[in-house]
């Protein structure tokens, strides 16, 4: 069941210079219980778009439906009493820095009219769940960025809510950190069923936590899928350019070999999963054509809990085999395609 439906949402700022399209006829569906993600660069629209989810920014044209109810036709009361049930976490945390931990965690349960020693009862429950039981009496500016962001997570959830919105969550910790945090929001989905969005500009974060996502670029979705599907068969511009700064960058000597290598040859990119990989596909290819290839560039990353490998292979200039060699390696269980836009 879809529990978030997003109907040809527009969305138009008026500024001193002019009229902003920063979302343009969006229209995506999310299950309940799905870890969605929502990715693209900056100026994409993705924060404005969630924004809309909770109605924070009313769309300009379209509709949102949560449990199909539309929010554009509740009154300003039933919409907050809706945001109850929609948590949000932000890339700076949103603390209050005169608060300790536990009063941060119980400030949404107060505005309920909990009373405090029920507040602070369920405030511990929920700052032991996101592993900062020892941390209650210290303030945020004690705490490491991940501690902060924990204790945001933690205050999320005081509120029962059905779904939570994480708006570039990660984007300020380290790498280590930010796994723990995805990690951790894994775990929170599986535990509470709760629905999680997650807005970001790394296809990291997308791969290793979420199973759907819409890839953007200037306010429009430019595909979306799942994300297994969409690493091994990006259709967009956008979603190729992504996958391939997820790859890590190249030496500046390496990245004129493989221009040069572009120029002189063919270039494909395969993309293997760990069922596929343990046979040496590349070497026996190689010996049954008598043919060389060069491996240009080879990786391994974890999509979704499944290891998903991709090699950008060379094929030499004056090489004939070349379609008998692809569909060696499609008979081996190997996904094809073309490969300039992975290369810088």
């Amino acid at each position: 069941m879809s529990e978030i439906i997003i109907e040809n949402v527009s969305k138009t700022f008026t500024t001193k210079d002019g009229s902003v399209e920063a979302l343009k006829n969006v229209s995506l569906e999310i299950e309940s219980g799905d870890i969605y993600g929502i990715i693209g660069m900056s100026g994409a629209g993705k924060s404005t778009l969630v924004r809309c989810i909770n109605y924070l920014e009313v769309p300009t044209s379209g509709r949102v439906l949560i449990n199909d109810k539309c929010l554009g036709d509740f009154t300003e009361k039933e919409l907050r009493q809706q945001r109850q049930s929609i948590g949000m976490i932000f890339q700076h945390f949103n603390l209050l820095m005169q608060k300790n931990v536990i009063e941060n965690v119980c400030f949404p349960l107060y505005i309920k009219g909990m009373k405090k020693a029920d507040a602070y009862k369920k405030a511990a429950e929920l700052l032991e769940i996101v592993g900062l039981s020892d941390k209650q009496k210290a303030y945020p500016a004690q705490l490491s960025g991940g501690q902060k962001q924990r204790v945001a997570i933690a205050r999320a959830l005081a509120s029962d809510p059905k779904i939570l919105l994480c708006d570039e969550a990660t984007s300020a910790l380290d790498p280590q950190t930010t796994s723990s945090i995805l990690s951790l929001l894994k775990e929170i989905n599986q535990q509470f069923k709760i629905t999680i969005v997650i807005i970001t500009h790394q296809m990291s974060v997308v791969r290793e936590i979420c199973s759907h996502v819409a890839i953007m670029k200037d306010g429009v979705v430019q595909e979306k899928g799942l994300v297994a599907d969409i690493f091994s068969h990006p259709k967009s511009a956008v979603a190729k350019e992504l996958i391939r700064k997820d790859g890590g960058s190249h030496s500046d000597h390496k990245k004129s070999a493989v221009k040069e290598e572009i120029r002189s040859g063919k270039v494909i990119r395969i993309v293997y999963s760990e069922n596929s990989a343990f046979e040496p596909v590349i070497s026996n290819m190689v010996l049954s054509f008598g043919q060389p290839v060069n491996i240009l560039k080879a990786s391994t990353r974890n999509v979704g809990g499944v290891a998903k490998g991709e090699m950008i292979l060379g094929f030499s200039p004056d090489c004939q085999l070349i379609e008998p060699m692809k569909e060696y390696l499609r008979d081996h269980g190997l996904e094809i395609e073309e490969a300039e836009e992975y290369v810088e």
